[in-house]
């Protein structure tokens, strides 16, 4: 069961990207390790036809979040597609972050194009796969192209264990330009852990375990330590 909480994460008036992707990104990046899990190092095959993404034993639903333009440095959401015309159901999470882009003025979700780089349109299919609470995204490079597509499928099996949550919030506070202290209420939350804010620390409670981080002042972490459940 899932802890209820006072504030719930959520996006409000006057987040910036960034902000977004600080309360989502580390439970996307959680997402993506058991995406990982399911498929190792085997590549998928896109068929835009039957809105798969197939592998050898197996294949997902997908529906098109954007593309990325290696030559011209380009992000192009999936909304804008007039010239493709990609049916609707192809298109709905996109879709969706134009108007969540639309309603709180965030213009990476609801410019159609946008000059970028390849790592920050992972960032916006990360914000898209946990906003949404989508299962996983993957991105499949074409002639010239990276095609992000989002999936979903019962396939994919969730890991919740501490050790996890330690090593995955470790990577995403230090490798991403987030805010930390934001970064850590948002994973606990979104896991559904009970969530402890101190002056100078935060705890995460996952069963009877604990994830205790230390933050200066201005919000970064100071040291990540893990007390697990003894047997």
């Amino acid at each position: 069961m899932k802890a209820k909480f006072e504030k719930p994460v959520q996006i409000e008036q006057g987040d910036s990207f960034k902000m977004v992707l600080s309360k989502y990104g580390a439970l996307a990046l959680d997402k993506q390790e058991n995406l990982s899990d399911l498929i190792g190092e085997e590549k998928g095959d896109l068929d835009l036809e039957k809105g798969t993404l197939n592998f050898e034993d197996f294949e997902l639903p997908i529906q098109i979040i954007g593309f990325f333009t290696e030559e011209l440095n380009q992000w192009s959401w999936a909304w804008d597609n007039d010239d493709i015309g990609f049916d609707e159901d192809f298109i709905k999470s996109a879709r969706q972050m134009k108007a969540i882009g639309d309603e709180f003025d965030i213009p990476q979700l609801n410019t159609p194009i946008i000059q970028t780089d390849l790592d920050t349109c992972h960032n916006f299919a990360m914000v898209t796969t946990a906003v949404l609470d989508l299962d996983a995204y993957y991105a499949v490079p074409e002639d010239g192209l990276v095609i992000f597509v989002a999936v979903n499928s019962d396939l994919i099996k969730e890991n919740d264990s501490p050790e996890k949550f330690r090593i995955n919030y470790a990577i995403f506070q230090k490798n991403f330009n987030v805010f930390p202290k934001v970064a850590f209420e948002g994973y606990t939350k979104l896991k559904g852990y009970i969530y402890k804010p101190h002056d100078d620390f935060a705890v995460a409670k996952i069963g009877e375990s604990r994830i205790i981080v230390g933050f200066t002042e201005r919000g970064n972490v100071t040291h990540i330590q893990m007390l697990l459940e003894e047997d």
